[in-house]
């Protein structure tokens, strides 16, 4: 590829993540592991899985032809009513933050918000959750530090040509809101290598609720759409194995751009939980397979020692881009401390 298609390239990339409104495509950031950021992927997971846990995240793509394209995220959730007894459902909360820089024009977006959710125990094995979020986001941008095609004279990139660009500002912000439902099952057998566990999760949550105004230009027009997400994954036990195997799939459309996720965990333990006195941790390690449809192959690995664990990611890039980007889509990380239950609280 010459220089001047891949200069226009990086330009319109650059477009692509700046033009919210009208026929431009999806803003929101997105994690290969989706799983491990769970309030940016549905707000009735606050609570859901764990007492508590904190998680930070770290992705960078791109870097291969351009500025990388980095987020950083962190997020805590946990229970408020845990450690009360025969309570018939669940209330949690928790807080997400991230900070999404993209390109040469150093397009930045950060977002705190606040997420409550409450589950419904429907019986000793099913929940019923619903959640909602709210937030603050900021975007900025600095449009001297890009290239633009009107700044090529045919030959070369030249920086003294007009970019043609007129930004009202280079910041603004914006408030938030989002909900979520999600319905969990899980069995609660004694021994996982007598009679495999079983955990299943489906989730359906949308964000930007409000439609909020979305433009650096001062359009009253420009709104940031509606995300609608669905997923669904499983934690399936291997009977008379020391395995588990864990599906997944995650659907996100949001206007005309639509994302799937899909694929699976080998789950290995390497030393199992004890049921009763849960003084001795689990120790797991994990490989995965997912696919972002015509975009990425996802190649994964995790280990869990106790309550902590962390996870690597490596997009492998098949779209159009590859023909710049050599294939390389980008890196993802992740840490996580988890504490499933507190001292004399049960299990849910």
């Amino acid at each position: 590829m010459n220089t001047t298609k891949k200069y226009s390239l990086v330009c319109f990339l650059f477009l692509w993540s700046c033009l919210v409104g009208g026929n431009s495509n999806a803003q929101d950031v997105h994690f290969s592991q989706a799983e491990f950021s769970p309030l940016t992927l549905n707000p009735a997971l606050a609570g859901a899985n764990s007492a508590f846990q904190g998680i930070t995240n770290f992705r960078s793509q791109y870097g291969s032809f351009t500025a990388p394209y980095q987020t950083m995220a962190a997020s805590i959730d946990g229970r408020f009513t845990e450690g009360i007894k025969d309570r018939k459902g669940i209330f949690g909360g928790g807080l997400n933050f991230y900070n999404d820089k993209m390109g040469d024009a150093n397009f930045t977006q950060t977002m705190v918000n606040i997420s409550l959710a409450y589950q419904l125990m429907l019986n000793k094995a099913s929940r019923l959750g619903v959640g909602i979020s709210s937030g603050f986001g900021t975007c900025s941008a600095n449009p001297n530090a890009g290239q633009w095609g009107t700044q090529y004279d045919g030959m070369v990139y030249n920086p003294l040509l007009a970019s043609g660009e007129s930004f009202y500002n280079q910041n603004f912000s914006y408030f938030d809101m989002g909900a979520g439902m999600l319905y969990s099952y899980r069995t609660k057998n004694a021994f996982i290598v007598d009679k495999a566990d079983k955990v299943f999760n489906v989730g359906v949550s949308a964000t930007h609720l409000n439609r909020p105004i979305y433009s650096f230009y001062n359009s009253s027009i420009q709104h940031l759409p509606i995300r609608y997400s669905v997923f669904a994954n499983a934690n399936i036990g291997l009977p008379s194995s020391n395995g588990a195997f864990l599906p997944g799939i995650y659907y996100s459309r949001q206007k005309t751009s639509n994302e799937i996720l899909a694929g699976f965990y080998y789950k290995q333990f390497l030393r199992n939980e004890s049921r009763i006195t849960g003084i001795v941790k689990e120790h797991s390690f994990y490989l995965g397979l997912f696919t972002r449809f015509k975009d990425a192959m996802i190649l994964k690995a995790m280990i869990e020692w106790g309550p902590v664990s962390g996870g690597f990611a490596y997009d492998i890039n098949i779209s159009r881009l590859s023909t710049v980007t050599n294939f390389k889509g980008g890196m993802e990380v992740f840490l996580r401390y988890n504490v499933t239950k507190f001292k004399g609280s049960g299990r849910l």
